[in-house]
């Protein structure tokens, strides 16, 4: 286990330091957001824990990794993580909408850091396919829950 100490978040480093500038990513045209109703909350979610640790020698941080499975049009509506986090695609495509940006489409094999306090949403814009992703977050411990935010008009 103590592998994994070091491993991680070597990992999320290796995978914050690699990551394709914002330009360099897919940006769905508008009219392809095809944002599914997010009124009725998170549906279709689920999250596998695959690693929830303190981080050795740095007293009050975890580091947690999720594996994250979206069935077809899946969102989880507007929220934050109070602490960084990086998603990285296992499978499928998904569609990141932070506020004031552009919307970022990821494939299988694409990553993308979000800061923390970033309000964002994320969804599987497929109607057949699910959407897998893990999640690196590194942070305060036991502040590491996603915040709601209420919708945007």
């Amino acid at each position: 286990m103590r592998a994994c100490h070091a491993f991680i978040p070597a990992l999320i480093l290796a995978l914050t330091c690699a990551l394709p500038a914002r330009s360099e990513q897919t940006a769905p045209s508008p009219g392809g957001l095809d944002m599914p109703d997010a009124s009725r909350g998170k549906q279709g979610i689920s999250h596998t824990a695959l690693l929830r640790s303190d981080i050795a020698g740095v007293g009050g941080r975890e580091v947690i990794v999720w594996d994250t499975e979206y069935a077809p049009r899946a969102i989880n509506p507007r929220h934050y993580h109070p602490a960084p986090i990086t998603f990285h695609v296992v499978e499928g495509t998904g569609i990141w909408l932070e506020d004031g940006k552009a919307p970022v489409m990821l494939k299988a094999g694409d990553s993308l850091f979000v800061p923390a306090g970033t309000t964002h949403t994320h969804w599987n814009p497929s109607h057949t396919e699910k959407l897998r992703f893990l999640e690196f977050i590194v942070g305060d411990k036991d502040k590491a829950r996603p915040e709601p935010r209420p919708p945007s008009n």
